[in-house]
């Protein structure tokens, strides 16, 4: 997949595209993805995607934007997946902010990108102010020489798939509710960075994954799968928080994966985190024994769920 950090003055050949930020790369976005690339092979077009960083309302409100369900890289792996030919990630700034809808429709879309083929969501905005919207885009479609769809709800358990329901679903700790609304397991990737040795200390050794965010979407206790760099699935229990019993109050949260029956040094190492189950919440415990005892409880619990779920 080729990405590309900005759109040309002028497109040397027409594309077939999708708007959105695709957080999460969730099912509704997946159907999107589909219809997108199937268009695009009738058309004899690529299926390019455009996508914004930071999100909009990181940007605006920093402060109240909801937290992250993917890092870009993340995001960008999952379109790839999806058969995404071109991804364009738009640096929303105050310059991108103040186009207007219809210089974006003129500039960006049609003169910049060549688009003949669009698919936005029902409610998507774009312009200065949010003043377009998709009954603007249908309007100009015959002046531009462009094909305009909408893309409807995507439900799964009678409830519309979001990237809010997602993060509402992990919040509340259902990590397989949220892994149907995704189509897949949630996950974080990183690479797995040195700790302060503590778990090897209290006798559980762990990979402590480098996170980009400081405000996961979920935090406890989990029974998960680490994927490494090879393809090889690993089982293990993961604590993701900020470790109350070790930490200061307002520490930054850590991914730590007690990973079972390994032994290998895997520094450096990019892996994959799929959390499977939830089991409880962080707690902060009176000394380190007792931190410990609680451990080896998890490991037991995980070890269980491991087993009835291969049974």
């Amino acid at each position: 997949m080729q990405i590309l950090r900005s759109v040309a003055d002028a497109a040397s050949s027409p594309v077939a595209l999708t708007i959105g930020n695709f957080d999460g790369v969730h099912l509704g976005h997946q159907a999107m993805l589909a219809k997108l690339r199937a268009a695009a092979s009738v058309r004899g077009l690529p299926a390019c995607v455009m996508t914004f960083e930071p999100h909009p309302r990181e940007f605006f409100a920093p402060d109240q934007a909801p937290v992250r369900l993917t890092t870009l890289r993340e995001k960008l792996e999952t379109l790839r997946q999806c058969g995404v030919d071109r991804a364009y990630v738009l640096r929303f700034n105050f310059g991108l902010a103040q186009v207007t809808a219809q210089d974006f429709i003129e500039r960006i879309l049609v003169r910049g990108l060549g688009v003949r083929w669009l698919q936005v969501g029902d409610d998507f905005r774009f312009g200065a102010r949010r003043a377009g919207d998709l009954a603007m885009l249908r309007a100009q479609a015959a002046r531009y020489g462009y094909e305009v769809e909408s893309m409807a709800t995507v439900e799964v358990d009678g409830s519309r798939v979001s990237s809010t329901a997602v993060r509402e679903t992990l919040a509340s700790g259902d990590v397989a509710r949220a892994g149907r609304l995704l189509g897949r397991p949630f996950s974080i990737s990183g690479r797995v960075v040195r700790g302060d040795q503590l778990g090897r200390q209290l006798g559980f050794p762990t990979a402590n994954v480098q996170i980009k965010h400081n405000r996961p979407p979920l935090t406890g206790i989990f029974a998960v799968e680490l994927t490494r760099a090879d393809g090889k699935r690993l089982q293990g229990v993961a604590s993701l928080g900020v470790r109350p019993t070790v930490k200061a109050r307002g520490a930054a949260p850590v991914l730590e994966v007690y990973i079972f029956d390994f032994k290998e040094e895997i520094y450096g190492e990019l892996v994959q985190v799929d959390f499977l189950h939830k089991f409880r919440d962080e707690e902060k415990y009176v000394d380190l024994e007792t931190l410990k005892q609680q451990i080896a409880s998890d490991v037991a619990d995980t070890r269980a769920y491991f087993s009835r779920r291969a049974a």
